[in-house]
């Protein structure tokens, strides 16, 4: 999934967070819920989620009637949502979140690989659901519903040490390295829009499909700073062994939402009973913990919901 590179440092971030195995506000460490470190490129155990007759009735015969439960995913995200060791399995929170969800309905859940910015025009068409962290706003609202299920804000990473000096309050003249798509992508870009307008040096705002290869970007030395979830961020850094750090706090804590079909009523609602059961019977916080972001955890899911911090 990374590109051709040159350096050591890039090989050794690309077997870390590709095959040791991608927005935010926790870097909490993962646990087993018993104090344990956990293993977190195995997925929390859902098989015990029962179904649940009532809430499987409201899915839409459209959906149901072949027994599978697809969601578009862009699995370079971790912890979120990524690829274990073998190149192939897709592991994270939303992973585990999305399987629940579809024990739930008494569907199997089908993950279907795909890039963030492609997702939410798919959802309904390629796939049912879309699940991979993404930050509900107004503009996305426009194109498909949302059912809220955390809450997450961004980072900033550097080189360790800071080498350029990268100060978040003056970003002209910085390459400020992102994911296609996102939230991050738009801030940066509309700093680039700012700095040019005030007649300062140029931002260059370098955007990937993958946010992994944004990481490798401030590792490698192509970019200054990347922008991200801070889940990711903090899972980036651990995952580098020393060679990235966090600049300043986390910024903007928005909700993430579940993408739905825009107007699909009868689903919007299966989908907020089945995560708003997740939560009560506790199995999500479980996920969570799992992970070691449970610092995002939401006690209540809502549909469209007007409060998006």
């Amino acid at each position: 999934m990374f590109k051709i590179m040159k350096s050591a440092a890039a090989a050794a971030l690309s077997a870390a967070m590709l095959l040791a195995v991608a927005a935010c506000g926790t870097s909490d460490a993962a646990t087993d819920g018993q104090g344990k470190a956990s293993n977190t490129t195995t997925g929390y155990d859902v098989s015990a989620v029962a179904k649940d007759d009532a809430i499987a009735a409201l899915v839409p015969e459209s959906v149901a009637k072949d027994g599978e439960l697809s969601v578009g995913m862009e699995l370079s995200y971790a912890p979120a949502e990524f690829l274990a060791e073998d190149g192939k399995t897709p592991v994270g929170y939303d992973v585990d979140i999305a399987t629940a969800l579809g024990k739930v309905f008494g569907l199997e859940t089908k993950i279907v690989s795909s890039t963030f910015d492609s997702i939410v025009p798919s959802v309904g068409a390629k796939y049912d659901l879309g699940i991979t962290a993404m930050t509900i706003n107004e503009d996305r609202m426009q194109a498909v519903d949302f059912v809220s299920y955390y809450k997450a804000g961004s980072s900033w990473v550097v080189a360790k040490g800071n080498p350029n000096k990268v100060d978040t309050s003056d970003l002209c003249g910085l390459k400020i390295a992102v994911q296609t798509g996102t939230v991050q992508e738009e801030d940066a870009n509309k700093a680039a829009e700012q700095c040019k307008a005030d007649g300062k040096d140029k931002v260059e705002v370098l955007s990937t499909k993958l946010q992994t290869d944004a990481a490798t970007s401030v590792v490698t030395g192509k970019a200054d700073v990347f922008y991200a979830d801070s889940p990711v961020g903090a899972y980036a850094i651990t995952q580098t062994d020393g060679q990235l750090e966090a600049l300043g706090d986390v910024e903007g804590t928005a909700k993430q939402g579940i993408a739905i079909k825009k107007g699909d009523t009868q689903m919007d609602e299966a989908v907020r009973q089945a995560v708003q059961k997740l939560m009560d019977d506790g199995t999500y916080l479980k996920i969570l913990k799992h992970w070691g972001v449970e610092s995002g955890a939401l006690d209540k899911a809502e549909i469209n919901p007007t409060d998006l911090s």
